[in-house]
């Protein structure tokens, strides 16, 4: 019988009983939050981690100051924000030729004020979603056949649907949370793709809320205006007869990351959205807040997951498919 597991359930509760010896797992953004959180999980059970940061200086820090030695973290260097970063990096891993066992696109950036990457694309787009799109594509060739991508997405997501036509906001008056669910809703639209393009190969992935967790991704919010989301959620549980929010650990934030990419059925999770260690569902009622669990449908679409594959290899520039010609 498979144990079920919940909002509370933590890292230790989720693995617990499982070894992953042998196996190796990459994470972008081991430098601070649930990045740092998941690598010392995943180490203490054996897996080799290959983690990724920006700033290596920092991912050391973080990592020492979570009791992990330089050993037990492969560390290399990523900047999502940078098309010619990921390609070094993803070359970097192509060439020393190891199989991954498990993907996990943690990194990010929330609500930030108006910028561009380094190719000119919308900060937030352009690192949450075109950057783990160009990274992930490039070394999915090293994924092992039962192998699975997790991608970090957010409840966010209920923001707003991707802009398949403007998504820089070159014309839209830049909102920090409208771009801030366009790319979340974008992450989980290429774990969809990702799955029916490659669960043939034995390739599978889901996509998850972490829940919502005190860390260094809402840095450009502030105290004050994290509160005022945080009150704002809580007006909608309250007309919905809910309790107030709870904010989780770093334990348990990352337990749903590790239920989704090591723990639940394949079949289950592929393709889907989970938070709280469960699948999320659908939530078609626009009245029902964000802190309740669901999914809105647009995040889900299959056609749109179709057409973002499609426009995202246009705006970085490559093609990506593993599938065999006969199989496209």
């Amino acid at each position: 019988m498979t144990k079920t597991f919940g909002f509370t359930s933590t890292t230790d509760d989720v693995l617990k009983g499982i070894d992953l010896t042998g196996k190796r797992i990459l994470l972008t953004g081991v430098s601070a939050g649930l990045g740092v959180e998941t690598a010392c999980a995943l180490a203490s059970h054996g897996a080799q981690v290959v983690g990724t940061a920006r700033d290596l200086g920092k991912a050391v820090r973080a990592l020492s100051e979570a009791g992990l030695d330089q050993a037990a973290v492969a560390l290399l260097e990523l900047d999502l924000a940078d098309l010619a970063s990921l390609r070094r990096a993803a070359a970097e891993l192509l060439a020393d030729g190891h199989g991954l066992d498990l993907v996990i696109a943690n990194a990010g950036v929330m609500a930030p004020p108006f910028g561009r990457t380094a190719d000119g694309f919308e900060t937030q787009f352009g690192t949450n979603h075109l950057g783990h799109f160009a990274f992930v594509n490039s070394i999915a060739a090293l994924m092992r056949p039962g192998s699975r991508l997790v991608m970090l997405a957010s409840s966010g997501h209920r923001f707003a649907d991707v802009d398949l036509v403007d998504p820089n906001f070159d014309t839209t008056p830049y909102e920090p949370f409208v771009g801030y669910g366009r790319s979340k809703t974008a992450n989980i639209l290429f774990a969809v793709e990702f799955d029916r393009r490659y669960r043939a190969l034995g390739l599978r992935a889901t996509a998850v809320h972490p829940g919502a967790i005190r860390t260094e991704l809402a840095r450009h919010m502030g105290a004050e205006k994290l509160e005022l989301l945080a009150d704002s959620i809580n007006a909608d549980l309250a007309k919905e007869g809910k309790p107030p929010m709870a904010w989780k650990t770093p334990a348990q934030g990352a337990a749903t990351t590790l239920w989704a990419g090591l723990v639940a059925e394949a079949d289950a999770v592929g393709g889907r959205y989970c938070e709280d260690c469960q699948v999320s569902p659908l939530i078609s009622d626009e009245s029902i807040g964000f802190g309740s669990p669901g999914v809105r449908p647009y995040a889900l679409d299959p056609e749109t997951a179709k057409a973002l594959w499609a426009k995202s290899e246009e705006w970085v520039s490559q093609t990506f498919d593993l599938r065999p010609a006969a199989q496209r």
